[in-house]
């Protein structure tokens, strides 16, 4: 295993507005990283009071696409589902949610739900949307924009975002 990713694990958050296409994006991007070698965990913070993981929920969809685990979590309670360890735990933790959070991030914005961004200022590394650039309303310069199936560019965005120096983002491990 990278040295790098010995000591702990890394954390990029998918926030945005509700309905905006963070689990989409999420379950889209597992896939593509945990193929690049990594164990990917997954957090989403849920505004509400949950129900335990079931079928249907934005948790369990992590999970069913390749989350080394999921954890979620309200004002009252949290849940963690993961998968036995068999010697280590994850390598990159996707956070759904969090817009508010010093953490980097991308924002997914659906032209049918909303064209402002709301993560500007808050460490915002991209946007993935399905509007034209010029379309986003309040999108700091600079912040480069992303289709909403560009997964494979999105995930190598991700990838040297956390790791600068590599040259092989295409297998990190």
């Amino acid at each position: 295993m990278n040295k790098r990713l010995e000591k702990k694990p890394l954390f990029y958050a998918v926030s945005g507005v509700k309905n905006s296409g963070k689990t989409t994006l999420i379950t889209k991007l597992l896939p593509v990283l945990t193929g690049r070698g990594l164990k990917v965990a997954t957090i989403k913070h849920d505004g509400h009071d949950f129900q335990t993981d079931v079928p249907g929920t934005d948790t369990f969809a992590h999970f069913q696409a390749g989350a080394y685990g999921t954890v979620v979590f309200s004002d009252h309670k949290f849940m963690v589902v993961k998968k036995q360890p068999e010697e280590a735990q994850a390598d990159l933790i996707l956070l759904e949610g969090f817009k508010d959070s010093g953490y980097p991030k991308m924002e997914p914005i659906r032209g049918a739900n909303s064209s402002d961004c709301v993560c500007r200022g808050h460490n915002l590394r991209a946007v993935v949307t399905d509007l034209a650039p010029g379309a986003v309303k309040g999108l700091p310069e600079g912040v480069p924009v992303f289709g909403l199936e560009d997964v494979e560019s999105i995930a190598e965005f991700i990838l040297k975002d956390l790791f600068p120096l590599s040259g092989n983002t295409k297998e990190i491990i």
